[in-house]
């Protein structure tokens, strides 16, 4: 019994060394950790990333608060020179200066002409050479107008003042922009101590001086689809009567074709301004329906888009023939170093808003901004006038559907197909938007500008393909990227040669056609993103 308890342990000494022996091992796998070469190398990493992670917050620190002292040592002490105000409550600035006496009676009696406190008298003396040109009856109907202008730069600006001045008594501004030093060079009414200011707010506190007894309402906002329905609503936020007309004056190409496409669907009178810049012929300025804009890159983009929305006719607009030309004025390109800041969409006040430099001679917007006032003008009052119509080139795109519907005939009855019954997926509207916009109304072969037809560029490379998948149906698989515009002689050698004869085009015709095609079929590809 003696000899098996010696030779036997207790359960409480097993307990015991059981902690003791997970010591010693968890103690020597650190040691074993602490010799490998991979240990050491993730701790130096470590404790380097920590470092150096030290040294740059710090080295920030440090310039930040030299940026800060730096800041606090050029502020010159408050002096008569040198003055501050305080913050409000809520953190910004406080009130700018108060208006001068002569503001503050400007400001009086237009709020009391507004209320019907004006003598009409006064009224009529001031407005008495426009009534008698308008003759009365008409004249009424201008001082009871109601006018909304989008966009108050050179153009808007100018125009907003020739209707005030002329006796419009409701108008609407909307601009989501301030007044800048550089555009003073064009605008009808700001000075230097408008720099800064919403523009809307300072073209109606320059009129008020003039025309005390117009009616105002300001919107500092960018022009959207979406918020059209109270942007142009009717006076007094729908209260009132709705506009007699809505000047477009937009620069921004989508901001303009989503306004002239809201118009249109919304049964608004609208008139819109193209490009004044660039331009310095004022004897070249026409009004027209937009259709028979030429010569103007504005119109010719915002024609374009209007298109592929279903729009090709309809909206008057101002625009100039002035062709550009050697030791003219250009878009000037961004330096290059701010391209390498970023994107160059980033630098506009907004995005999709331009950011390259437009030179603009000061006199032209004024002259388009007048252009676009006389005709709102003589539109309201119903004044006789001429105005520029569309094409009414209708006649002619039937014309060529039709001559593009025989070739797709003629080309499957060639290739051995069954032609009865076969229909193109183009219609008349499609039509119109490639002689106009993609081909600006040219052959592409001689340039001229008669007897235009629509063919093929190149033979189908699987013959006319013809869809007939189903039942009464069979229509050409032919698209609007394989069509050029040509003359019907033109046409008639083309398809013999080439649709029929199995020729390249390249080796038809010489480089400089072919890289015509090539460019107008780029730029399709391009604005047929909007379709």
């Amino acid at each position: 019994m003696e000899g098996r308890q010696r030779g036997s342990r207790s359960p409480r000494q097993t307990t015991q060394r059981r902690p003791q022996q997970e010591t010693e091992n968890m103690s020597s796998w650190f040691e074993r950790q602490l010799s490998s070469h991979q240990f050491q190398l993730a701790a130096t990493a470590l404790v380097s990333g920590v470092t150096v992670a030290g040294l740059i917050y710090g080295g920030q620190a440090i310039r930040r608060k030299v940026a800060v002292e730096e800041l606090k040592a050029s502020i010159p002490p408050l002096d008569e020179e040198h003055q501050a105000q305080r913050l409000t409550d809520f953190g910004a600035a406080s009130p700018l200066p108060s208006a001068t006496r002569e503001e503050e009676r400007i400001v009086a009696i237009a709020h009391r002409a507004q209320q019907g406190d004006y003598d009409e008298e006064l009224v009529n003396e001031q407005l008495t050479r426009t009534a008698s040109f308008l003759t009365p009856p008409r004249f009424k109907k201008l001082r009871s107008s109601f006018v909304i202008v989008v966009g108050l730069g050179g153009v808007g600006s100018h125009c907003t003042a020739a209707l005030a001045r002329s006796g419009v008594s409701h108008v609407r501004l909307i601009d989501f922009d301030q007044v800048t030093l550089s555009s003073l060079n064009r605008h009808a009414v700001a000075t230097l101590a408008d720099v800064g200011t919403p523009k809307v707010q300072c073209v109606r506190k320059r009129l008020e001086a003039v025309v005390p007894w117009v009616h105002w309402e300001c919107f500092n906002e960018v022009w959207r689809e979406d918020q059209g329905e109270s942007l142009l609503a009717s006076w007094n936020r729908g209260k009132g009567q709705k506009p007699d007309y809505v000047v477009d004056a937009i620069d921004n190409i989508d901001s303009k074709v989503e306004l002239l496409k809201y118009c249109h669907q919304h049964g608004l009178k609208v008139v819109s301004s193209m490009g004044a810049g660039c331009k310095s012929d004022p004897s070249r300025i026409f009004v027209g329906d937009i259709s028979a804009s030429i010569e103007d890159p504005l119109s010719r983009t915002t024609r374009r888009k209007l298109r592929l929305l279903g729009i090709s006719e309809g909206i008057p607009v101002v625009y100039s023939t002035e062709k550009p030309g050697l030791g003219k004025a250009q878009l000037l390109p961004l330096p290059g170093e701010e391209f390498l800041k970023g994107k160059v969409n980033e630098l506009s006040v907004l995005p999709d808003f331009r950011a390259r430099i437009l030179p603009v001679l000061g006199t032209m917007p004024a002259v388009f901004g007048y252009t676009v006032a006389n005709f709102v003008i003589l539109e309201i009052t119903g004044y006789p006038h001429e105005a520029g119509a569309g094409k009414g080139r209708d006649k002619m795109y039937d014309g060529i559907l039709s001559g593009l519907q025989g070739l797709a005939e003629r080309l499957a009855r060639s290739g051995g197909q069954d032609p009865m019954g076969l229909r193109i997926p183009v219609s008349k509207d499609d039509v119109g938007y490639l002689i106009e916009e993609v081909f600006r109304g040219k052959s592409v072969v001689s340039g001229l500008p008669t007897r235009l037809v629509l063919t093929r560029w190149r033979a189908p490379k699987d013959g006319t393909r013809i869809d007939e998948r189903w039942d009464g149906q069979k229509y050409s698989k032919l698209q609007l990227e394989d069509l050029v515009c040509m003359t019907k002689e033109e046409a008639a050698m083309h398809e013999k040669e080439v649709l029929k004869g199995g020729k390249p085009p390249e080796v038809m015709y010489d480089v400089d056609v072919i890289q015509l095609v090539e460019r107008r079929r780029q730029e399709e590809s391009h604005y047929g993103s909007y379709r």
